[in-house]
């Protein structure tokens, strides 16, 4: 498992959830203990893979080639298909592998048969199968591949409960969006592969010469990738998404947009760094501030407390692109304060994942319990559901920022890095964060404080355990920063600062 585990995290899921159908027709006990054995392998995978990078650097698997190092490249071009995996792609395995072990047990107890149990499963699989071939593949057309893999997967978990009439509408909007970012980024693909007659992205960048056909390119990327990641002003989807996706499944659909961010990511860095002016870090510094203003203010007005958790999990993207596009900004530079901001974006995608997966579970716990997400009918379940309560607060006070959860630790570095650059920047991030506290306030109380009210149905215990490991994570991430920051984060953000050389050597040699 050691020597192929980047290709198996892959395959696994991939052909397990297939395999899911077939299991639930002999016995629906075997299904289950089937998805649950597949995503523990997964992460056993994606561990695997992490210590590799993070110990010994870049893996590059050849897929076919019984010697990778030998069968790299032919007269220095790339013949076969490969895997790529540095610091971010290892750290993007991480984040995706830890929620996927946290949202199957909490989905097996959740889902009723009734309700498309088995295909909510597979979709779930094959959904993460898709993101872990988006972050750990090194060729353009097969990131393509990967991508409509998770648009599939992704439209299909929102919207198969047909008997709701919210459900359709937010996947057929969701299907649209991804659709036309699938279409953007294969044409940004066809220009290269035209200009240039290859695919692997480490090859591509090495040939890329900032002409005119790179750049349109560069802009379809930036469209498609934007749009996916539920940038504003095209961020409509997402909370329709989140809102209608089962709630256990919505923690892969928050991985899947931080995935489509990792690349946006790695074409800026990795395959273009270099080749243009300040002005497209600027692009991705303004459509951040953009980002987490204009969903901190949609949440103030939510009545529903899903669609609430959502506007404030589509916020907090903001903020990543606000510290990586601070990055971008001074890349040419690459002065001190702009490592530091990167850092703080690259962090606050596993404490966004962190947070906003226990947000999303609160939910589902609490529509359980109760049958209902509207604000205006709940009150008072803290009585009953104080475990739920907890979590809810935990999480609410991380996103928001406050000491000593995790969110500080990744809010503070976006702060130092972008007020050095601008203290305009800061201050709106801040102000937003402000807001959004008000914001989950609000929903706390909402939904937790007042009369104790009857609670209707008890949370089964693994919902709690699913809940509490999240809870144990950012509390122990926000206690000891220095020791994730040091041990995965800043190996992430490395290697998108000043990691391109490091990638293409690995790849092409030299």
């Amino acid at each position: 498992m050691s020597i192929h585990a980047p290709i198996l995290a892959i395959a696994v899921p991939l052909l397990g959830g297939f395999a899911v159908p077939l299991l639930a027709k002999v016995h629906k006990g075997l299904r289950d203990l089937w998805a649950l054995l597949v995503v523990l392998f997964v992460g056993a995978c994606v561990g695997v893979v992490a210590v590799h990078v993070f110990t010994e650097g870049i893996w590059v698997y050849v897929l076919g080639g019984r010697h990778p190092q030998e069968t790299l490249v032919s007269g220095g071009f790339p013949i076969r298909i490969m895997l790529v995996v540095d610091g971010m792609s290892a750290f993007m395995g991480i984040i995706a592998g830890f929620l996927a072990l946290c949202a199957f047990p909490f989905a097996l107890r959740l889902l009723p048969e009734e309700e498309g149990k088995s295909l909510a499963l597979t979709l779930g699989l094959l959904l993460l199968a898709g993101i872990l071939g988006m972050v750990y593949t090194g060729d353009l057309f097969n990131f393509f591949v990967f991508l409509e893999v998770t648009s599939i997967a992704a439209c299909a978990l929102i919207g198969f409960r047909t008997w709701s009439s919210r459900a359709p509408e937010a996947a057929f909007k969701t299907m649209l969006l991804y659709s036309l970012s699938g279409l953007f980024f294969l044409l940004g693909v066809a220009f290269l592969y035209g200009e240039y007659g290859a695919l692997n992205l480490a090859y591509v960048a090495a040939q890329l010469r900032g002409s005119g056909v790179d750049r349109l390119a560069l802009a379809l990327f930036l469209a498609a990738l934007l749009m996916k990641a539920a940038a504003a002003p095209v961020h409509f989807w997402a909370p329709d998404a989140y809102g209608e996706a089962p709630a256990a499944k919505t923690l892969l659909l928050v991985v899947n947009t931080q995935a489509s961010l990792y690349g946006l990511w790695r074409v800026l860095f990795t395959l273009y760094g270099g080749l243009w002016d300040a002005g497209i870090g600027w692009l991705v510094v303004s459509l951040g501030l953009l980002t987490m203003v204009v969903a901190a203010f949609m949440a103030l007005v939510q009545t529903d407390l899903g669609r609430l958790v959502a506007y404030g999990a589509v916020s907090q993207i903001g903020y990543m692109m606000l510290g990586v596009g601070v990055g971008l900004v001074t890349l040419a530079g690459r002065p001190d304060y702009g490592l530091v901001a990167v850092k703080g974006g690259v962090f606050h995608m596993l404490n966004d994942a962190l947070t906003v997966g226990l947000l999303f579970l609160c939910v589902g716990a609490v529509e359980w319990a109760q049958g209902t997400r509207d604000l205006r009918e709940l009150g008072g379940l803290g009585h009953g559901l104080p475990e739920v309560a907890l979590c809810f607060l935990l999480a609410s006070l991380a996103l928001a920022g406050l000491p000593p959860l995790n969110g500080f630790a990744s809010k503070i570095l976006i702060y130092q890095g972008s007020f050095r650059l601008s203290p305009i920047l800061a201050a709106i991030a801040v102000l937003a964060s402000i807001l959004l506290l008000a914001v989950y306030a609000r929903a706390f109380q909402g939904v937790f404080l007042g009369s104790r009210v009857e609670v209707q149905n008890r949370v089964p215990a693994v919902f709690l355990l699913s809940m509490g490991a999240l809870a144990v994570a950012l509390v122990v991430v926000g206690l000891v920063p220095g020791f994730f920051l040091e041990g995965v984060v800043a190996p992430a953000a490395e290697a998108l600062w000043h990691g391109r050389d490091l990638y293409l050597a690995a790849v092409l040699g030299g």
